[in-house]
């Protein structure tokens, strides 16, 4: 199933404040993302009847399998590729601001190249 970038931007949102905090809620994932709570109302209620998530009877938010897939891999681009350009000498601000423009749109196999090169570096080779 094809999702759109600000879909995958909510998911991984979501799986950062899970990381940070242990819970996910609405009014955390507005102040991270800088939007209103009524556009996360939104976005949580597509991701929830697409399945990506799931809210208790307390407004928690929980990734599904297929959430978490999604999250999963868009915070893995996410990190690899801000310090794929740290390493290039880019400052932390601009890789991480680059680094969420670049992730939604590279192909798997260019990121994969991309993976390959950094683990090479990373082992010495």
């Amino acid at each position: 199933m094809e999702i759109r970038e600000s879909a995958e931007d909510y998911l991984e949102t979501m799986l950062m404040l899970k990381e940070d905090h242990g819970y996910i809620r609405s009014v955390d994932i507005a102040e991270k993302l800088g939007v209103k709570k009524p556009s996360v109302s939104v976005a949580t209620k597509r991701l929830r009847e697409n399945g990506y998530i799931t809210m208790d009877k307390e407004s928690l938010i929980t990734l599904t399998e297929s959430g978490m897939e999604i999250a999963s891999r868009i915070y893995e681009r996410h990190r690899l590729l801000t310090d794929l350009l740290m390493n290039l000498g880019v400052d932390a601000e601009t890789a991480r601001k680059d680094a969420c423009k670049i992730e939604h749109d590279l192909s798997a196999a260019s990121f994969e190249a991309i993976r390959r090169h950094v683990d090479g570096k990373a082992s010495g080779r």
